[in-house]
This record gives structure tokens, sequence and C-alpha cells, in this order.
């Protein structure tokens, strides 16, 4: 951790929508004014599109070891931790991007499912925001959590979570339903051992629960909307949490335990403004009195 130079971390799997979390800080940021340098998670996969397939069918013919993108050998974790600890000790680093499609790789210069080269991150920025599957990962010798400041989990139920990434990957990627099942089940190992243990680490959970049918996640056939859900908002630790004013402010919310609280899925976002700008602003505060 630093206070010269903070690093903000959100981490959930694959279809959990984090993307949907790093929008609402990206408002943040641009409401006040602050410099973020940003880091995705895909970019600190270890193999291309193409290798990550080769390696996969190896696998599934059993000339190779199991492999996913949730666990540690798909992923540069100790570039990923090292990354961090320079950025928090210096305020740099180098960083890439991973090509998702044909749209990135117009504005990217590099093909679909590869990396663009390593850069130099830009100068001055206030703090360091990564989004991605490993942001509060420990294992083995890579300890990843220990260089964030502020660590936020994103963990929908998993049958909403199975629904999302459905929908995203056979709507806007273009993979058959067979195809995503066989993605997850391939990584409901490394979910468990490396993903799930995350969410122990977090300051701040959020994990929206639908309030409509989802026993069987791989017939739906729409995403149960904002407002057929619900979001329970789980604190680490909750002092300093003003959950009195959390609570006139967000309509029909209401606290389960001492360190939860719930409000309607539609007021997600919302609540995110209210939770986090009062600790981003923390951090910025800390880090203009260190110098």
């Amino acid at each position: 951790m630093s206070t010269r130079h903070p690093v903000i971390a959100v981490t959930g799997s694959s279809g959990a929508g984090t993307t949907t979390v790093m929008k609402a800080f990206a408002h943040i940021f641009r409401r006040e004014s602050i410099k973020a340098e940003v880091i995705e998670g895909d970019s600190f996969h270890r193999y291309n599109r193409v290798e990550m397939r080769e390696r996969v069918a190896a696998a599934d013919s059993g000339r190779g070891p199991a492999i996913s993108h949730f666990g540690p050998e798909a992923n540069l974790l100790a570039e990923l931790a090292d990354t961090l600890a320079e950025y928090g000790s210096t305020g740099g680093g180098k960083l890439r991007r991973y090509v998702h499609d044909a749209i990135e790789a117009k504005e990217l210069g590099s093909e679909p499912g590869s990396f663009t080269p390593w850069q130099t991150m830009q100068p001055d920025s206030d703090l360091l925001f990564y989004e991605g599957l490993h942001g509060g990962y420990v294992g083995g010798e890579v300890n990843v959590a220990q260089h964030v400041d502020l660590l936020v989990g994103v963990v929908p139920i998993v049958n909403l979570e199975w629904i999302q990434k459905l929908h995203r990957d056979r709507h806007q990627r273009g993979y058959t339903q067979d195809a995503v099942v066989e993605t997850i089940l391939r990584r409901m190992p490394d979910y468990v051992n490396h993903i799930c243990p995350q969410f122990s680490r977090t300051h701040v959970n959020f994990q929206r629960v639908p309030t409509v049918d989802t026993s069987n996640p791989f017939v739906a056939r729409d995403i149960p909307s904002a407002d057929e859900s619900m979001v329970i908002i789980r604190f680490a630790n909750p002092k300093g949490i003003d959950f009195p004013y959390l609570l006139s402010m967000l309509h029909n919310s209401w606290m389960s335990r001492p360190n939860n609280i719930v409000v309607p899925g539609g007021q997600m976002g919302l609540a995110m403004q209210f939770i986090f700008t009062p600790m981003i602003l923390r951090l910025i505060d800390l880090k203009r009195r260190a110098r």
C-alpha cells in the first residue's frame, strides 16, 4: 500500500459486471478531476488468444495441464504484483492493452486477441485503477492484494453471473452456448481456488441478487434487470461508515447485518457514488499531505 501513490482495484470474475463498476469510478474521477492510470486485468494474461486456445486444446486432449484464465498458470500475476508495487513506490511503471475485438484493433493498431507493446505509464497520475480477475490474489509467493489501498469485489450470485456471461459471450462475442458452458466448467476449479478467496480480502463487496427465478441459468432468455434485483453491500470494516446517511439517501434500503446494507438494484450506481467518493477523496488528501 502507498500513501503517495494510491492503488484502487476492482476484482470479479468474467461476467460479474466489473465493467459497470469501472464506469461508476470513471464518473467519480471525472467529476472530482482525478487523473487515474487504468490497468485492465486482461493485459496481464500470459498468452494471446491463439496461444491460449492451443493450451486449452492440449489440456482437453490430455496433452497438457488444465488451464483457465482464472488460474495463475494463464496469467502474469507476479508481474502484476510488481507493477502495483512499483506504482505505489514511484507513481510509474509499464502497462499494455489486450485487444478484444476488431473495434479495439482499429483503435490500438494490433490484431484482435493480441497485446499492444508495453508502454510507460503517463506521468503525474493521481492514482492507479485496476479492473480484472486478480486484484485481490494471494498465492504461493505472489501477493497482489498487499499493494492495494482500496479493494472492491463485484460478486453477483453465481447463477446470475453465468447468465450475464452466457448472454455477453453469445451475443457480443459470437460464441455458441455449448462453448460458453464448456468454458464455465473448465474454469470451475480455478474459480473456487483462486477467485472466491479474494472476496474475503476486499474492503467492500457488491453482490447482486435477482428477485426473479434464475434456477436454470442455461435457459434464461434475459438478464434480470437492475430493478429485478437487490444489491448486498458488505463492508469489511464498518468503522467510519455513515450508515444513517446511506439509509436516508438510498430509498428502500436497510441493514441486514451490522456491516451489511441492502439497496434496490437500480440504486447500485448511486450507492457507489455515496460510498466511494469520500473514500477516494480521503486517499487523494493523504497523498497531497504526504508530498
